[in-house]
């Protein structure tokens, strides 16, 4: 039987009116996710929300303690809170016992993988907690799952009102990505990399109209996962300049053709699929202008990992600045931008290798289609 624990620092929802917090599921499965998303999540989340017991949800695909589904669901009032932990502890438990995943990290490629990655954003004292004796990263037990407290990444996004914007945003992204894998072949590579690059193309040009600018920011985007895992290998580039050639003329005219319909304020001229999309990622672009010129947003001085579990917990006050006018906006959109299209991907089970390939096709395949207008830097 799956197993089931709940930490002590998890807390009941207040009594009153309106949403309860969070509850985060972390469902400890080592295969492809597409399976128990497509089975369990999707129809879990279609059954709540039907019911007027759900007031949002998201998830994202982690590796710390192994490979995993974290599962956010936002009951819709105190009173609801109860029937929502039964139906999913119940949906999970018989997904888990009906479809469980055969394959153990603890040996093989995956277990140094993720070692190998747990050195890499683990460096300092924070580390302790998720490191057993033998100085390597702890696993949870396969096909298991459990309660962990829910900490919104307000450094990352922004403070309380860019984790709000966030978190809606985190729900039309899940939507997406639960309908793609329920529509399409995700599980050919090709498929899913011809979808995550679509993707990336409609959210980077919404944000960052702008020709040059779109294109410093995709190299700047490779150059990131670059930097952030020098003399690993993870990250190529002589093999990227191999492949591009390969790609660039379908890449190029889907760039042109979205880039093209955004501009002329002409989504519906888009796939249905990408259409859909680019509404609400130009809808998320305004609101991110909104909160910026009226000061809602703050970020922290300092430039932490980009990993989801404890940047967060930095005291928020002292180290962060508010945003207090519409100068900030050149600023702010990248800043925001990476986070939102890497937990797109996230989600989709693109690898942070493959994101980077497809940042740096599409930066190059734009200042080609530029006519030459452009030099990489």
């Amino acid at each position: 039987m799956p197993e089931l624990t709940e930490p002590a620092a998890f807390r009941p929802a207040p009594e009153g009116d309106g949403p309860s917090p969070w509850l985060a599921l972390h469902i400890y499965y080592a295969a492809n996710p597409q399976p128990l998303l497509v089975r369990c999540v999707r129809p879990l989340v279609d059954r709540l929300t039907g019911d007027g017991l759900l007031s949002g949800y998201f998830f994202i695909t982690y590796w710390l303690e192994g490979p995993h589904v974290r599962l956010r669901l936002r009951p819709s009032g105190p009173g609801a809170e109860a029937e929502v932990r039964r139906r999913a502890e119940e949906a999970v438990t018989d997904f888990l016992r009906t479809r469980p995943a055969l394959y153990e990290v603890d040996s093989g490629f995956l277990k140094d993988f993720y070692n190998a990655l747990f050195d890499i954003e683990f460096p300092g004292e924070d580390r302790a907690r998720y490191m057993g004796e033998d100085g390597r990263m702890n696993l949870r037990p396969n096909n298991s799952f459990s309660y962990e407290p829910y900490a919104p990444e307000y450094a990352k996004y922004g403070g309380p009102a860019g984790v709000e914007l966030a978190e809606w945003h985190f729900r039309h992204s899940s939507d997406l990505v639960l309908e793609a894998y329920r529509s399409m072949n995700l599980h050919l590579r090709t498929v899913l990399l011809g979808t995550s690059a679509q993707l990336m193309m409609v959210m980077a040009a919404c944000f960052l109209p702008e020709e040059r600018r779109l294109a410093d920011y995709l190299d700047s985007y490779y150059a990131f996962w670059h930097r952030l895992f020098p003399g690993t290998g993870f990250i190529g580039s002589t093999e990227y300049e191999r492949a591009y050639a390969r790609m660039a003329p379908d890449l190029g005219a889907r760039f042109t053709r979205i880039r093209g319909a955004l501009a002329d304020g002409e989504p519906a001229r888009l796939p249905p699929f990408l259409r859909g999309w680019a509404e609400h990622c130009l809808e998320l672009r305004d609101r991110v202008v909104e909160l910026t010129e009226r000061g809602a947003l703050a970020f922290p001085a300092w430039d932490g990992p980009p990993r989801e579990d404890t940047g967060q917990e930095r005291p928020e006050e002292r180290d962060a600045a508010p945003l207090v006018s519409a100068t900030h906006v050149p600023a702010v959109l990248p800043r925001l931008l990476s986070p939102y299209m890497h937990m797109t991907n996230n989600r989709l089970h693109v690898t942070i290798r493959d994101e980077a390939y497809l940042a740096f096709m599409l930066g190059r395949v734009l200042r080609e289609t530029a006519g030459g207008r452009q030099e990489a830097p």
